[in-house]
């Protein structure tokens, strides 16, 4: 009797065993996933990102969350958010967009920092956002990813028509509004084609000479005179950093004839005097021959 009772304990022992053993490797099997973030994830997906950067792209993960369209010229009103976009002429895709609440690509990156800094500080097109006095650090396309941090703007273009721009979150991926027909989403930065590279944004205190223009499609130049290769135009008033100016080749526009030039190291580029606001020689802003510009 104990000799059965012996042998049918070790049975029942065995049995536990072997029905325990999978249900506890299950348990870790579906468990462990979870831990794992989704390939598709919104939000910050590498370290070194600033607090504002963290919280511009929690404006945008929450967008996407919320399954917000794209929508051309979304986000452009009176204030930072979701607007009802238009019918862009070429794209039919975007039939749908006065219909639908949401951002285009720059829409995106100004309400996302304007959450972040608790002001306007980005208002403007792919092109005005990447170029802007707020820059902290640029980044060429040769660079790649390897020196960028969560929260920079990636942008696509030329240095003349740069056409698309998107929030970093690291790890090779961006979050960005993409095209007519398809929600915000996270995405692979695409570093083919017209990738044209990075800028980090400084939500801080505005430094240097800032000044204001005036006019539309004003261009900068490589060099201080209207023969120069064009560098980028002006859409409209833009807010500009100056950090010298100098006398050199003489511009009639708009009804005005001036000599003097400044040098704008957001663009790398120079600009008439005519087409900034102000005196002919900008007050408070140095002569480039004591304050040169700084070499490439």
């Amino acid at each position: 009797m104990v000799r059965r009772t012996g042998s049918l304990r070790t049975l029942i022992a065995l049995l536990a065993f072997l029905f325990w053993a999978p249900v506890s490797a299950a348990a870790v099997n579906t468990t462990a996933p979870a831990q794992r973030p989704a390939a598709d994830a919104c939000g910050v997906r590498a370290p070194g990102a600033s607090a504002a950067a963290e919280r511009a792209i929690a404006a945008a993960c929450a967008e996407v969350a919320a399954g917000t369209w794209y929508t051309w010229g979304g986000g452009h009103g009176a204030q930072p958010g979701a607007t009802y976009g238009q019918v862009d002429p070429t794209d039919p895709d975007s039939e749908h967009d006065p219909e639908r609440l949401g951002f285009d690509c720059s829409g995106l990156v100004r309400h996302a920092y304007a959450q972040a800094a608790g002001s306007d500080i980005l208002n403007g097109i792919a092109g005005q956002q990447y170029y802007t006095h707020r820059a902290a650090a640029r980044f060429t396309a040769a660079q790649g990813l390897t020196p960028l941090l969560p929260g920079d703007l990636l942008a696509w273009g030329t240095s003349q028509d740069l056409h698309h721009i998107a929030l970093y979150l690291g790890a090779g991926k961006m979050v960005e509004a993409k095209e007519s027909g398809t929600r915000l989403m996270v995405s692979d930065v695409r570093l083919n084609g017209d990738y044209f590279g990075a800028v980090r944004v400084d939500t801080g205190p505005v430094t240097g000479h800032i000044h204001q223009t005036w006019g539309t499609d004003v261009w900068t130049k490589a060099e201080p005179s209207a023969r120069a290769a064009r560098v980028y135009a002006f859409p409209y008033s833009t807010t500009i950093r100056v950090h010298c100016q100098k006398h050199a080749e003489p511009v009639t526009a708009e009804g005005y004839t001036n000599d003097v030039w400044s040098y704008l190291p957001d663009y790398r580029a120079w600009v008439t005097n005519i087409y900034i606001k102000g005196a002919a020689w900008l007050d408070g802003v140095p002569d480039c021959r004591t304050t040169p510009p700084p070499t490439p």
